[in-house]
């Protein structure tokens, strides 16, 4: 199975489970995988035949900047429940949450959820 890949995708957002995290806000950094057959598209040129990574990007955009959330499990779970109901041609999704601003008294780069869905057939 082939893979697109969008790699720390930065968005500032407002999702926590605290109520400064709901006010102030803070950045996301997001990773994608999208599983699906390119080699069609790879032969013929023909974006037709793949999905824009651009697309992708706009519907993760827009799923972090406007809607809210007090779990990033929750934020990862929509994002890979509209790209699979958006596009039949990806088969499978890995998404990656991090969270580099977690309100975690503590020295560390980020705080993650990393999921994986398939598509029911």
């Amino acid at each position: 199975m082939d893979k697109i890949i969008l790699s720390n995708l930065g968005f500032y957002a407002y999702h926590g489970v605290l109520d400064a995290e709901k006010v102030l806000g803070q950045k996301f950094f997001i990773d994608a995988e999208l599983y699906l057959d390119t080699k069609e598209a790879g032969k013929t040129d023909d974006l037709t035949k793949s999905v824009s990574y651009a697309d992708i990007y706009e519907i993760i955009k827009d799923i972090t900047e406007n809607k809210r959330f007090d779990l990033i499990e929750a934020l990862a779970e929509t994002i890979a429940k509209e790209v699979l109901e958006s596009y039949s041609m990806i088969k499978s999704i890995m998404v990656r949450v991090k969270k580099p601003e977690a309100p975690v008294s503590g020295i560390f780069d980020y705080f993650a959820v990393e999921i994986r869905r398939d598509r029911d057939e």
